[in-house]
């Protein structure tokens, strides 16, 4: 055993945020906590490193770490003592690298800075060490890349550079929180097979926090699951899979798995047409910053979109999905090609349109964010934020009665209270402010909604209930999407056709079943590969 967590509970004022929490981890040992929102992960991975914010107590329990045949309780130690535990014992890898790196230092600085405060070496020595690291943990060019800074790099790369640098003091026990939650299926099974990897060869024990199931399944030897604070399950993978006891674990599962029936593609008439769609980003350089080149993120796209049916777009980071979408709600104004939309008995191209000409057409096609935190004002209550498209773009009555009327009627269209239209966006969790962005969106009467990477934070429960909300207003008003995603396990569930993007291309697309059974691209079948073990069993 490496670590033992007995009767673990956090509290805010009186308020139990988690309740008696007991665990062990041996040598060796994965452990996957899992769960979603607010059911207390992280708290504990944070209680464990003692890095909980001083308005969080711990009021009863304890935390043991076994090391060379000692047994110490951190809660015990002074804080001094716990620095040399950190990084040196137990190392922590956070969710989102781009928040945990310093982007005004070279990204070799911070990992080397690691090594010189834990373990005294000098600067040659840890550049050195830093180096190493970075190739054991897959960063290519280790030498060059040391003085690259964070914005330089990819997210699997920072993911990778937060990696080594837990790594870097050779830790016993490292915790690892929701570390491939916004990174490609490509990029992810890079990310776990790395983790596996180190594993073996270092014989450490990890403790893995997540919300997706099927990540569980890849990575876990033993299995715990949170609800609201407590642990309701614990069990070894193969037990946990085959045959759960707790209810919410059944539940949990079932909302993982992706639907094994393919939704049928009947054809119906046009709504967007999309022909040869360039868009090109000048590469500058130099003191007068002449063009020197052009990022291709959109090289000569064709897609169409038919009325009451779902597209999906599928890809990497960096393929050029989001691009597609920002160009045909003319956010993005240096395109060339078609983007025809469906107007009356012919259709006319948005490209080529003026802001002022566009604007009668805005209320026709709306846009659902990924990052529903930076999507909503802060500043503006949600009752606000709905009634502003409704008025500026001047959707039914003017009065301020009916108004009202239609925003209540909105926000409970989209499972939320009457009484939530008085409140802030930060007082609501990540699928409610989801489901606010889609009562905006609605709010105008759209036929298209561009649907941007808008599950790719929620749990597996939450985004369940996003994609039947989705589903059943599709149903009724006939309302067509374009659903950009790198997530494969959600396809079959929300898409009746599919393409496949990358390097600025499209390189397969068609009904979903044909494609996801049945890939040709190569491309394709990486991704299906690099899918985890519930995603595969269904496009197998």
């Amino acid at each position: 055993m490496i670590l033992s967590v007995k009767n673990l509970t956090i509290t805010v004022k009186d308020t139990e945020l988690v309740k008696r929490v007991s665990f062990s981890i041996n040598k060796g040992e994965i452990f996957v906590l899992v769960g979603e929102s607010g059911s207390g992960k992280s708290l504990t991975s944070l209680a464990i490193m003692r890095l909980l914010s001083e308005s969080l107590v711990i009021t009863e329990g304890e935390v043991n770490l076994f090391s060379n045949d000692k047994s110490q309780n951190l809660f015990k130690l002074p804080e001094q003592q716990m620095q040399k535990v950190r990084g040196r014992q137990i190392a922590m890898i956070f969710q989102e690298p781009m928040t945990s790196l310093n982007p005004v230092m070279k990204v070799g600085e911070q990992v080397a800075e690691v090594l010189r405060v834990h373990l005294g070496l000098n600067k040659k020595q840890a550049r050195k060490k830093v180096v190493s690291l970075f190739y054991e943990v897959g960063i290519t060019d280790g030498d060059q890349r040391y003085d690259w800074y964070p914005h330089q790099l990819s997210g699997g790369q920072k993911q990778r550079v937060m990696i080594a640098m837990a790594l870097a003091c050779e830790p016993e026990l490292l915790i690892a929180d929701e570390p491939t939650t916004a990174l490609d299926v490509t990029i992810q099974a890079q990310v776990l097979n790395l983790l596996k990897k180190i594993r073996e060869e270092r014989n450490l024990a990890i403790l893995f926090i997540t919300h997706d199931m099927g990540v569980v399944n890849e990575i876990a030897d033993t299995v715990a699951v949170m609800k609201q604070g407590e642990i309701v399950e614990q069990a070894l993978k193969e037990q946990f899979f085959t045959n759960p006891s707790h209810q919410y674990t059944k539940k949990l599962l079932q909302d993982a798995v992706p639907a094994k029936e393919f939704k049928t593609n009947i054809v119906t008439k046009k709504i967007l047409n999309i022909n040869g769609l360039k868009v090109y980003f000048p590469i500058k350089k130099g003191l007068f910053q002449r063009t020197v080149g052009y990022v291709k993120a959109v090289n000569g796209v064709n897609l169409t979109l038919y009325r009451g049916q779902t597209l999906a777009l599928v890809g990497e980071s960096g393929s050029g999905k989001s691009t597609i979408g920002k160009a045909i709600l003319k956010l993005i104004t240096t395109t060339k090609g078609e983007i025809d939309l469906q107007n009356g008995n012919d259709y006319i191209d948005l490209s080529k349109l003026s802001d002022k000409q566009m604007k009668p057409f805005r209320k026709r096609v709306q846009v659902i964010f990924q990052d529903p935190f930076s999507a909503l004002n802060p500043r503006m209550t949600i009752s606000e934020i709905i009634r502003e498209g409704i008025t500026s773009l001047k959707i039914g009555s003017a009065k301020k009665i009916d108004q009202d009327q239609r925003i209540d009627e909105l926000l409970q269209q989209v499972g939320l209270e009457i009484e939530h239209k008085y409140r802030y966006p930060h007082e609501f969790s990540g699928g409610q402010k989801q489901r606010i962005g889609i009562a905006r969106a609605l709010a105008v009467e759209p036929e298209i909604i561009i649907c941007d990477e808008l599950t790719s934070a929620l749990d597996v429960s939450v985004r369940a209930q996003v994609l039947a909300l989705l589903e059943s207003l599709q149903q009724k008003y006939q309302m067509t999407y374009l659903f950009i995603t790198h997530d494969l396990s959600i396809i079959s569930r929300v898409a009746h056709q599919v393409a496949v993007m990358k390097d600025g291309k499209i390189v397969e697309q068609g009904n979903v079943q044909d494609v996801m059974k049945n890939p040709q691209h190569e491309y394709t079948k990486k991704l299906l590969n690099s899918a985890p073990e519930l995603v595969k069993e269904v496009y197998a």
